[in-house]
């Protein structure tokens, strides 16, 4: 399972866990409200190390991205036909800035990364 797909699926039992905890405090039965209020504790603690290892192989395959030796904006024309830029340029990775690698490098444009010069 993928780690995005297990973050929702913890966040949906929070949210399950969260609305038992309001019914029981309503009710008033304190034994039920603890342990709801264990299980949100564990949940959250789950969800945020979760968090923190997605962050860290991001910030991981950044780091080795801006070890490349060289980059360059992509251009138009390059763009329209990506995979024959791949083909020509060995070890050419390409960013686009929308996703969450292109938001961690604070990109404008499509930026290619490679160990030599293209």
């Amino acid at each position: 399972m993928s780690m995005k797909n297990e973050i929702q699926q913890l966040r949906n039992r929070l949210d399950a866990c969260q609305r038992k905890l309001n019914a029981a405090r309503a009710r008033g039965d304190q034994v039920i409200v603890t342990q709801f209020t264990d299980e949100i504790a564990k949940i959250e603690k789950k969800i945020a190390h979760i968090n923190h290892k997605i962050k860290f192989h991001l910030g991981k395959e950044r780091k080795a991205l801006m070890d490349m030796a060289f980059s360059r904006e992509i251009t138009k024309e390059e763009q329209a036909d990506l995979g024959k830029l791949k083909k020509s340029v060995k070890g050419l990775v390409i960013v686009h800035p929308m996703t969450k690698l292109g938001k961690e490098l604070r990109l404008e444009t499509m930026t290619g990364y490679a160990p030599a010069k293209f």
